[in-house]
């Protein structure tokens, strides 16, 4: 069965997750956008081993510590889609202007698209592409735990910014009706940012996707 640790990081509180097999204990962690030190220690706690990282987008409070993870740890990087490329060689420059520690660009292991699956150990998610808040963006679905991971895709009573370069409120609507409500009113998500909720209580409370 899949487990998972939320762990808000970095001034602006982002939700990096660390999920794991709980019969191998192998996990990955997603997006880490910083305080690694934290991150690992968490991880240390649990007893897991981490073995990926797995990246929704690449804006800086959600990617900022992916290349020194991946390189202190020997990780792999999975994801995202490969929209948000400018979004990753930019990292440097994200950094700077919003005062975060300085962050470096990274080349994914493996680039990711719709309909492709990641795994750890004996859980599968299923990989969903959608685009709208950054071109690039994922989100990461365990039908067996029912929960979704959508980084900066939907919020509990809100979505995603679409003011960032790449990004558009039309797609961003399109990406959550038509590919995270099919997924079932009762999955619960796992926001970029906030506390968690369901995909139903957004269909119909949501004041951005109310009744859609």
């Amino acid at each position: 069965m899949l487990r998972y640790l939320t762990v808000p990081v970095t001034p602006f509180q982002q939700n990096c997750s660390i999920v794991w097999c709980d019969e191998t204990n192998q996990a990955a962690i997603i997006d880490p956008g910083g305080d690694l030190p934290k991150l690992l220690t968490e991880a240390q706690r649990l007893g897991v081993e981490l073995t990926q990282i797995w990246q929704t987008h690449a804006h800086i409070d959600h990617a900022g510590a992916t290349a020194q993870l991946a390189r202190k740890r020997q990780l792999p990087i999975i994801g995202p889609h490969e929209g948000d490329l400018f979004w990753i060689q930019g990292l440097p420059q994200q950094g700077a202007m919003f005062g975060f520690p300085p962050s470096e660009p990274f080349t994914p292991t493996r680039w990711l698209k719709d309909g492709d699956s990641v795994s750890i150990g004996h859980c599968t998610l299923q990989v969903r592409h959608c685009p709208g808040h950054t071109p690039g963006h994922v989100v990461f679905f365990s039908p067996e735990a029912n929960r979704a991971f959508v980084g900066d895709v939907l919020f509990a009573g809100s979505i995603g910014r679409t003011d960032f370069p790449g990004g558009d409120f039309q797609t961003l609507v399109a990406s959550i009706t038509q590919r995270l409500w099919p997924m079932g009113d009762d999955v619960v998500f796992i926001p970029g940012h906030g506390p968690e909720s369901t995909f139903g209580q957004e269909r119909r409370s949501n004041p951005f996707v109310r009744g859609t």
